[in-house]
């Protein structure tokens, strides 16, 4: 959406009721120095839903394609070895998809950007799984699930040395 005073992405809460009611001129000032602040922290704007609707779309296309090559074009006997390490490549890729703002964190010592709770989450599905594959003895569960336990030490890691502050640009409204 797109706003004169604030320019895109506005949150359109209250953007048009300040016309019609004087006494919301003032929230909608705050409303929009909060949207500021808010854009500001977080480095962008919502991403357009067309574009992740395509981004989307595409990566369903290559997966389509992949499992499509594995069942017409691999051998049986080889098209389970290929699978597991088509996915062991695919969870790798998720556990190591979260450090590509490694360096953002750093420089700009902050942890906004991470979540704790899929931190947590992350840290726990990956021990519970590499425990697993290593009680079974399968290189397919074990070897992807490694990286996930890495990566959330290391953003645990991040949250001790960058702790979180509460926001304290919210003013409170006078009523």
């Amino acid at each position: 959406m797109e706003d004169s005073e604030r320019g895109p992405c506005a949150v359109p809460a209250l953007s048009h009721h300040g016309h019609q009611h004087p006494e919301l001129a003032e929230l909608r000032g705050l409303e929009g120095r909060l949207d500021g602040d808010h854009r500001q922290r977080r480095g962008h704007c919502a991403a357009d839903p067309r574009t992740v609707l395509l981004q989307t779309t595409a990566l369903l296309g290559i997966l389509l394609l992949a499992f499509s090559y594995f069942w017409l074009l691999v051998p049986e006997e080889q098209q389970l070895q290929q699978l597991g390490l088509f996915c062991c490549i695919c969870t790798i890729s998720m556990y190591l998809s979260p450090m590509a703002d490694l360096a953002k964190i750093i420089h700009t010592k902050s942890t906004q950007g991470l979540s704790w709770p899929l931190t947590i989450a992350s840290l726990l599905s990956s021990a519970c799984w590499t425990f697993y594959g290593l009680r079974f003895q399968d290189p397919y569960i074990t070897v992807p699930n490694l990286p996930g336990i890495l990566t959330s030490l290391l953003r645990l890691w991040l949250f001790w040395k960058y702790p979180q502050e509460r926001d304290r640009s919210y003013q409170h409204l006078q009523t």
